[in-house]
């Protein structure tokens, strides 16, 4: 994990320095400057080590290629395997990306399985790629003739520049051959038919999830598990418990006595985790608020709402890990959010609702986990996003993820249950009130809303309770407070509307 800034076509040594600065709570442990001998490139990078820490430096400077990575590449060991592990230099999971390239496969980037954002340069070009949900963020920015790539807007801030967009989820771009979508997120499937095996289907799911957790546990560091008490990271949490070579530790946080740490004090001690957690109050976050604001990236209600537990427990689980899992995913693969019940009678058109809030992720809560947990230089895993994962629970028919009672029964009649395939597939590993728990969000189930009333009176001055337009201000005001130039920031921000995850 890192952050990294590469300029292509502009040859200022002080300006990626600048901007590397700006990013350098993404990687702590190392940074480096590096020039291209041979071609028009430098690259910056500040090193979070979580595999190959011994020599997995970076940028990777081989034979007059240089390559700069932010994530993990879960599947480099095989891919070692296949490329020839005499090729490899290094330990790291990032040299994988370099050698794919070389390979001349005509859709290589295909062939990486894991959460990631990287820049390649060669002689006569740059390559510019990024996973297929966007876990992993990456921007591109025009300056003169040149090009300019950086892991988070705020590297930007105060640079003039022609424009600054997103390099897409899925995308990929090459100076040589122009942009391209290298992943198209599969397509939900609506009904079931007759025959189907819903028992099968469930055990199936199971243990595809099983596989993505011991998958993104990979790791030369100790991976911990945030747990709100709540169903996605319960689950999370329940089956890696059951992989880490020791004791898992799992971290909640919320106001004292909030239903999220009563919850989550429940799961740790039934899947015997060590766990640790952290009250915190009205003043605390009034103290933080500008600080999550200025590394969320956004002023959007929700995500700033949610952006604040999120913080909380990012501090807390850095004080004993390096990387968490997080159970971000669920919600869109499996039709969790109370918006989804608007649904209930048309499949389709849940399932394409569905297939829609995955691909907006990228930035609303995929950019809260990545900002906030990067703030303080923690790596945050996501493997319900796992590929294999999503493939497989887009093949599953919404019917079986938003229904009455049980979709066995002679008539579908009774309250709507959100993730009712997914509940059946975990409905071992968890207590059976928890399992079928009614959702809560994040910033409701901790306490943060009610708190935040205090927080927000206080920092606005105020003897009333501000309304929502009056908070949107606020936080509004305080990102531009933070930036030279906040316009480029906030257009590049995603949004929540209507209870809906936007396009953004």
């Amino acid at each position: 994990m890192c952050g990294f800034v590469c300029l292509w076509n502009i040859g200022d040594s002080d300006l990626a320095r600048t901007m590397i600065d700006r990013i350098a709570h993404r990687g702590p442990d190392a940074t480096e400057v590096i020039h291209g001998r041979n071609a028009p490139i430098i690259m910056a990078h500040a090193r979070l080590s979580i595999i190959g820490p011994d020599d997995g430096r970076q940028p990777i400077y081989q034979n007059e290629d240089l390559l700069v990575a932010n994530g993990e590449i879960y599947n480099h060991a095989d891919l070692r395997a296949i490329l020839g592990e005499s090729a490899f230099e290094t330990a790291s999971d990032s040299e994988a990306i370099l050698h794919l390239f070389r390979s001349g496969e005509l859709r290589w980037v295909a062939r990486l399985d894991g959460m990631f954002a990287f820049v390649l340069a060669t002689r006569e070009r740059i390559i510019a790629a990024r996973d297929p949900l966007g876990i992993k963020p990456l921007y591109m920015a025009r300056i003169g003739d040149g090009l300019a790539f950086a892991s988070e807007l705020k590297a930007f801030d105060g640079i003039e520049t022609d424009s600054v967009e997103a390099i897409p989820p899925g995308g990929l771009f090459d100076s040589r051959d122009g942009p391209r979508r290298w992943y198209r997120t599969p397509h939900g499937a609506a009904e079931a038919e007759p025959d189907m095996d819903i028992e099968a289907t469930a055990a199936e799911l199971r243990l595809v999830m099983e596989e993505a957790v011991a998958k993104w546990m990979v790791a030369d560091v100790e991976v911990g598990s945030f747990l709100s008490g709540g169903l996605d990271s319960s689950i999370i949490a329940a089956l890696a418990a059951r992989m880490a070579p020791g004791r898992l530790k799992t971290f909640a946080v919320g106001a004292g006595g909030s239903a999220d740490l009563m919850a989550a004090r429940r799961v740790a001690a039934h899947i015997g985790s060590d766990h640790f957690e952290h009250a915190f109050s009205a003043e605390d976050v009034a103290e933080v608020l500008p600080h999550v604001i200025y590394h969320l990236e956004s002023a959007d209600v929700d995500l700033v709402r949610s952006a604040v537990p999120t913080h909380f427990a990012a501090k807390l689980a850095r004080q004993h890990v390096k990387a968490v899992l997080t159970g971000e995913g669920a919600d869109e693969l499996f039709a969790g959010y109370t918006y989804h019940h608007d649904y209930i009678d048309h499949p389709r058109e849940l399932a394409d609702e569905l297939t829609r809030s995955l691909n907006a992720m990228h930035n609303i809560n995929l950019q809260r986990v990545d900002r906030i947990t990067m703030g303080q230089s923690l790596e945050a895993r996501t493997p319900f996003l796992d590929r294999d994962l999503i493939d497989f629970a887009q093949s599953i028919p919404a019917t079986l993820k938003l229904c009455r009672t049980d979709p066995n029964a002679a008539e579908s009649t009774g309250p709507t249950t959100e993730k009712w395939i997914l509940r059946k597939a975990v409905a071992d590993l968890l207590p059976a009130d928890l399992v079928w728990r009614k959702k809560a969000q994040f910033d409701e189930g901790s306490g943060t809303v009610d708190m935040l009333k205090g927080a927000l009176m206080t920092l606005a001055g105020s003897d009333q309770p501000l309304d929502r337009a009056a908070e949107a201000r606020l936080y509004e005001d305080i990102l531009r407070r933070h930036y030279v130039t906040p316009g480029l920031i906030l257009a590049q921000a995603g949004s929540w509307t209507s209870d809906r995850v936007a396009a953004g």
